[in-house]
């Protein structure tokens, strides 16, 4: 077994409060025996627009944002998945999810499906990261992978993830707010554990500035735990046996006759 945590907040323009509030939710689940600990996208700083203080705002991978969260990590021994906004090239910056473990950083993942809808432009201030082979992380005998908000659209990225290996995909989200929003959200992280018989580890971020619905989904889509629409963290064990059994009974993985491959240009 391996206990995971999602902390559900809702970041500020203030990076100061958001760790503040990222460090305690971290040291409460950390208490509660949590070593895979997930956080929400753009969790340093978020603005309700999509503007250039996403820009001014950025810092490198060895800023100071990242450092704290290393020392926590290191400090508490977990492993944490959190989005940042990483500074770029060309006055933009990369919505880039850092998966930080033992007090270092042991994966990256750089959004590649920028939100250009429902009325946002991403691509405005963010450069897509390039098309890698994922990085994953082993967390008690699980191996995770990342993916973030816009990608649960494109069920591609996770089939990605799992065939590199990964059994546990962490997802930091700023699902937006709106019509149908909360509903689309539910059904693709359930529509993601079941098709790839996954554990899915969502943490979107609160009100006003996400959608919420924060949950963790076993490979057959059960909810394990969950957060409504506040501020809140919740945890849930994972279990190897059960992963085990679910493969079993839908081998769905094995008798799948499709690959997916990147597309060029």
């Amino acid at each position: 077994m391996m206990k995971a945590g999602i902390a559900q907040f809702a970041p500020s323009g203030d990076k100061e409060v958001n760790l503040a509030s990222m460090e305690r939710m971290i040291r409460r689940a950390a208490d509660s025996g949590a070593e895979l600990i997930v956080l929400p996208e753009y969790a340093i700083f978020t603005v309700p627009a999509m503007d250039d203080r996403f820009v001014d705002s950025a810092e490198a991978l060895d800023g100071p944002a990242v450092t704290r969260l290393q020392e926590v990590s290191s400090q508490l021994r977990v492993t944490l998945v959190a989005g940042i906004n990483e500074s770029a090239d060309r006055g933009r910056i990369h919505n880039t999810l850092v998966g930080i473990q033992n007090g270092e950083i042991a994966a990256l993942y750089r959004k590649t499906h920028l939100y250009d809808a429902f009325g946002y432009k991403e691509s405005d201030r963010v450069l897509a990261g390039a098309l890698e082979s994922p990085q994953l992380m082993t967390v008690g005998g699980f191996t995770v992978g990342m993916q973030t908000c816009y990608d649960l659209r494109f069920p591609e990225v996770t089939r990605t993830l799992v065939d590199a290996g990964a059994d546990v995909v962490a997802v930091p989200a700023e699902w937006v707010p709106g019509p149908l929003k909360e509903f689309h959200w539910n059904t693709l992280i359930r529509a993601r554990a079941i098709e790839n018989t996954i554990y899915v580890v969502a943490a979107d971020q609160a009100a006003p500035t996400g959608a919420g619905n924060s949950a963790i989904l076993d490979p057959m889509g059960n909810t394990l735990a969950g957060v409504g629409e506040s501020e809140d963290l919740a945890l849930a064990e994972l279990s190897h046996q059960r992963l085990e059994d679910v493969r079993l009974t839908n081998p769905a993985l094995s008798l799948r006759r499709y690959r997916v491959a990147p597309m060029n240009g």
